[in-house]
């Protein structure tokens, strides 16, 4: 898998506020801190729950806040992977209020079936994937918030344990279909993973 590049160059360990070294140590830390924050967000999740920003911030906050100055945080960094250039670090805030506004607030507090909500699932985690709106922790924040999408419909989580290396190039390229606002590639992964 590629790693990210950022326009500054860092290395492949972000500096953290524990000082880890161990890449090992870093990569647990943050799948127990996402790990958390997933189980937080759940207890605390009732029919009054409203994703919105500040939501997705608190996501993020919640799961890198112990390891990471940066957690809850718009990048500032330019970032690419695998030659994909996401977009530019100074339009994030920007893009993040349209994300709130044509798509969050768009959203119903209750859907009447279950592809009406796997299509907004896709359209959330496309857009929010696309975005890159952090350092770091982007796909796993996106899942956590798909996955208490669905939970508030009285669904399970995802099952993104199907994402096996055929289904990710698939997954990559429908997050680069949303460039085009083309959501039906996500939309068939969502359903899988259902």
């Amino acid at each position: 898998m590629d790693k990210y590049l950022s326009s500054q160059g860092e290395s492949e360990l972000l500096p953290n506020l524990l000082k880890l070294t161990d890449k090992e140590a870093i990569e647990q830390s943050e799948f127990e801190g996402f790990l958390l924050a997933e189980l937080t967000l759940t207890d605390e999740l009732s029919s009054r729950t409203k994703f919105n920003i500040k939501y997705i911030i608190r996501i993020h906050k919640l799961a890198l806040g112990h390891l990471y100055s940066f957690a809850g945080k718009y990048r500032t960094v330019n970032m690419s992977k695998g030659g994909f250039l996401f977009p530019s670090a100074k339009f994030i805030s920007k893009n993040m209020d349209v994300f709130e506004e044509e798509i969050l607030a768009k959203m119903p507090n209750k859907y009447d079936n279950v592809d009406s909500l796997i299509r907004d699932i896709a359209l959330v985690h496309g857009e929010l994937l696309f975005i890159h709106p952090f350092r770091e922790g982007n796909g796993r924040a996106a899942r956590v918030l798909a996955n208490i999408m669905a939970r508030k419909q009285g669904y399970q989580g995802l099952n993104f344990d199907r994402i096996d290396d055929k289904v990710f190039l698939k997954y990559v390229s429908a997050v680069q279909a949303v460039a085009d606002k083309d959501y039906l590639p996500m939309e068939k992964i969502i359903k899988l993973l259902f």
